[in-house]
């Protein structure tokens, strides 16, 4: 199990899936072979000899100020959707996050980057034929601009993960929509980094003089490191996740924090330096596999 601590701030990962089934014909259409295989620092941890992506869905269980967190929640159990993957899960995703301290009904925040559908999925469990908050005692934080847009989408190929997984938290009173700013704890804010989705946000964690960030799908692989150029199709604004993506990189730099991409494969987290094989516009990450 991986985990890191910044200043007095715990955090670990419980990973759902990881594996070669992020085709980047979907994803990252620009991240073929023979593009990925020359960023030589992408193996042997995020891509595979012959230059196919490695990727993950998982979740980060945090600990600040006496809060329990869970930052992004998966594809989760049971849900009906169209990628083979993702369709009916039956996993004991639940039984190994109480394993690691965090018992569902102990919770106390659920925080959704965006509201994608691996990223809310375990906000839900089928509980005879209906879809019940799976963390009783937690306030779930949606970004205002992600609900504005979801509740008048349309339903997608992808399955009705605002019926499964969104609604039924927000019927039950236990949503929390805001405004990007927010902050958490005194150690944990929710900050805006648009783009992928109309209200997408990172998490950044300060603690002790130290600092993390979580990006969300700011980018969807670490090649996007080195190419930020590269976009993927689900970004909703192309042009505004590109902007935000150089401007991530640009802070994390300087800022010297641990950054957890919330798709990268394992080790996930690291630290963006400039590549001194590149120009200067260009960057690389550092791996950290934590304590």
């Amino acid at each position: 199990m991986q985990g890191w601590h910044v200043g007095a701030v715990n955090i670990l990962r419980l990973i759902e899936s990881e594996d070669t089934s992020m085709e980047a014909r979907f994803m990252l259409p620009d991240a073929t072979p023979e593009n990925v295989l020359p960023i030589d620092w992408l193996r042997p941890h995020f891509v595979t000899e012959d230059g196919q992506l490695i990727s993950a869905i998982f979740s980060l269980l945090i600990e600040s100020c006496g809060k329990k967190i869970v930052v992004d929640t998966c594809v989760g159990n049971d849900k009906p959707r169209a990628v083979p993957q993702w369709n009916k899960k039956q996993s004991n995703f639940l039984h190994r996050m109480a394993t690691l301290g965090f018992p569902r009904e102990s919770v106390d925040y659920v925080v959704c980057t965006h509201l994608h559908p691996d990223h809310v999925g375990w906000n839900t469990m089928l509980v005879g034929d209906e879809w019940k908050p799976t963390f009783p005692n937690a306030r779930y934080m949606f970004s205002k601009a992600d609900w504005a847009w979801l509740e008048k989408a349309e339903v997608t190929p992808l399955g009705d993960y605002a019926g499964d997984s969104v609604k039924p938290v927000i019927s039950a009173g236990l949503a929390e929509i805001y405004t990007p700013g927010y902050q958490l704890t005194d150690e944990v804010s929710l900050v805006s980094t648009p783009g992928h989705s109309p209200g997408h946000i990172s998490v950044a964690i300060e603690s002790c003089g130290e600092k993390a960030f979580i990006t969300g799908d700011v980018m969807h692989h670490p090649a996007q490191i080195a190419r930020p150029e590269w976009r993927s199709p689900f970004d909703f604004d192309g042009d505004a996740a590109e902007s935000t993506r150089h401007d991530v990189l640009r802070q994390q730099a300087a800022d010297k924090a641990l950054v957890i991409g919330s798709h990268f494969a394992t080790p996930s987290a690291g630290y963006i330096v400039p590549d001194e094989d590149q120009d200067d516009n260009k960057y690389r990450f550092d791996v950290d596999f934590g304590d």
